[in-house]
């Protein structure tokens, strides 16, 4: 980042979203191959907003980038609210140098975005930007017009008369806070492949956490995360800054981490309270399904049947509740019939969930957004309906995504407890499940371990 060039900043999704279509967008793709090299033939420095990644905080650094910066871009494609509420900051607090785009045949935005000559750009069926060459070349104009002759764009400047500008000096101390939040996270991304030692060692160069920018804390979270640090992850949220350790990101990262040191029921109590207070989602109600059926597991190890029916129980009831907070969500579906499967006697509302499950899953592969994931959540649901043809399909799609041994690990332990729950019941166990448990181990055998 040099001195020279003016900040643009840059608000859009991360990774690959869904549109209101239901199509999938990368917009990792649209921003390095059409939004940041506009910005850069504009003569400007691309500057990508990063709440998102940091549980959707709108912090002080946030505002100051909303209100300071020279330029910004905003993409709508997904009419994501938090995009629209900063968009709404920036318009209140700038007459012009706001330069919107958005997909073309994105469904129900809020508005006409035309009335506010928003940039279109095309994406092919991948999600991939098309023609990125011509929106190029009209995103470089806009902004180069926005530099030579700025014109008001912002509708509370367009229509009311004396409505203020902010003036303000500080675009230099953002600058070098900029600066300095790259080259702390490069550092943690090498202490991440480095070990935990490395990260402690950054995380003592940071100084008073609760003071340090919102950004990095978050960076320097998930690096214990990435080697395991459970204990080290505890320990940093209660020295965040308040308006981090509160969101709803830490919050389930947070119970994550009690569960992997075997404090479940702590686990399990923050996440009842984060539902609670912050609402219904499938993400937190996966978490706690997920805290839930570990607690089931050891209690089943230490002998304790009673106390294992009743969390497989509530286990079952918490996926089930998430699969019903986001339909979509295929996770917390398919847990809930697995583990509807395996109560004795099995619950009969599995046979109707199941099938529900079945069709999210798929809709998630035509999407295009598939991942390993998907794909075993298939060969699971096949071994739950003796449905050899489409079990011996997802077995090979799942086999070809492997990443890293734990995730095959894990869908061979899925069937296993399958497998188990059907001979206890002495129930027939289709021999494919049993190649498919067998096929599984294998990969996580010679797959990458887990960092």
């Amino acid at each position: 980042m040099t001195q020279s060039e003016p900040l643009c900043l840059v608000l859009m999704p991360f990774d690959r979203k869904k549109d209101a279509n239901g199509r999938v967008v990368d917009f990792e793709a649209v921003y390095h191959r059409l939004i940041a090299p506009a910005v850069q033939g504009a003569g400007l420095q691309p500057v990508r907003a990063d709440e998102e990644r940091t549980g959707g905080m709108i912090d002080q650094a946030m505002f100051e980038r909303l209100v300071l910066c020279d330029y910004a871009v905003v993409d709508l494609t997904t009419a994501s609210a938090a995009v629209f509420y900063q968009m709404g900051v920036r318009h209140a607090v700038k007459p012009h140098t706001t330069v919107l785009l958005y997909a073309s045949g994105t469904a129900q935005l809020p508005f006409d975005v035309h009335q506010l000559e928003a940039v279109s750009y095309r994406v092919s069926p991948q999600g991939l930007p098309v023609y990125e060459g011509k929106c190029r070349t009209v995103l470089t104009e806009r902004l180069n017009a926005a530099r030579a002759a700025p014109m008001v764009d912002s509708p509370p400047f367009q229509l009311l008369h004396d409505f203020p500008a902010p003036e303000s000096g500080r675009l230099e101390a953002i600058r070098e806070r900029l600066q300095f939040e790259a080259g702390v996270k490069k550092r943690l991304a090498r202490a991440r492949v480095t070990g935990v030692a490395a990260v402690r060692e950054l995380e003592a160069s940071l100084g008073n956490i609760s003071e340090a920018d919102s950004g990095v804390v978050v960076e320097l979270f998930f690096a214990y995360r990435a080697v395991d640090a459970w204990s080290e992850m505890i320990d940093l949220v209660p020295r965040m800054p308040a308006v981090v350790s509160a969101t709803v990101l830490i919050q389930e990262q947070l119970a994550m981490a009690l569960n992997r040191q075997g404090r479940g029921e702590e686990a399990e109590q923050l996440l009842r309270d984060l539902i609670s207070r912050r609402g219904p989602s499938s993400e937190s109600y996966g978490m706690l399904g997920r805290v839930l059926k570990n607690r089931w597991k050891k209690a089943l190890e230490q002998g304790e049947t009673a106390r294992a029916k009743e969390l497989l129980v509530k286990a079952a009831a918490a996926y089930l509740r998430g699969f019903e907070s986001d339909w979509r969500d295929t996770y917390p579906g398919v847990n809930a019939v697995t583990l509807m499967e395996l109560k004795e006697p099995a619950d009969p509302r599995r046979r109707d969930i199941l099938p529900v499950v079945h069709y999210a899953v798929e809709q998630r592969i035509r999407s295009g957004a598939a991942d390993y994931w998907d794909y075993a959540t298939l060969l699971e649901l096949a071994a739950l309906s003796c449905d050899e043809a489409k079990g011996v399909d997802a077995l090979a799609r799942s086999l070809a995504r492997v990443r890293e041994s734990w995730e095959a690990e894990t869908t061979a332990g899925d069937l296993r407890l399958v497998r188990e729950a059907r001979q206890r019941r002495g129930a027939d166990c289709p021999g494919w499940a049993d190649e498919a448990e067998a096929e599984m181990l294998k990969a996580a055998a010679r797959g990458t371990a887990r960092p």
